[in-house]
């Protein structure tokens, strides 16, 4: 027989992973009355940076992150990684 404590154990767990469970249920549950209420003809994405803004600023994340992380490449590479 296993004993008090981990009776006690494995019953928080179990309640706990119940109660979790329902949680994720309920707010799923929502999630999906939401999206089939709807109308997906109404939906028009919103352009959050207009023109080729988010084009540069791709090219500048890219050129910071190569700026960066540059010398860690070039480590790497000559111990053959």
């Amino acid at each position: 027989m296993i004993s008090i404590l981990a009776q006690e154990r494995l019953l928080g767990a179990t309640l706990g992973a119940a109660f979790t469970g329902g949680i994720v249920f309920y707010q799923r549950r929502g999630i999906h009355r939401s999206l089939r209420e709807c109308d997906s003809t109404s939906y028009e994405p919103i352009e959050i940076f207009p023109g080729n803004a988010s084009l540069d600023l791709a090219h500048a994340w890219n050129k910071t992150v190569d700026l960066t992380l540059g010398q860690v490449v070039k480590f790497l590479s000559s111990r053959g990684w």
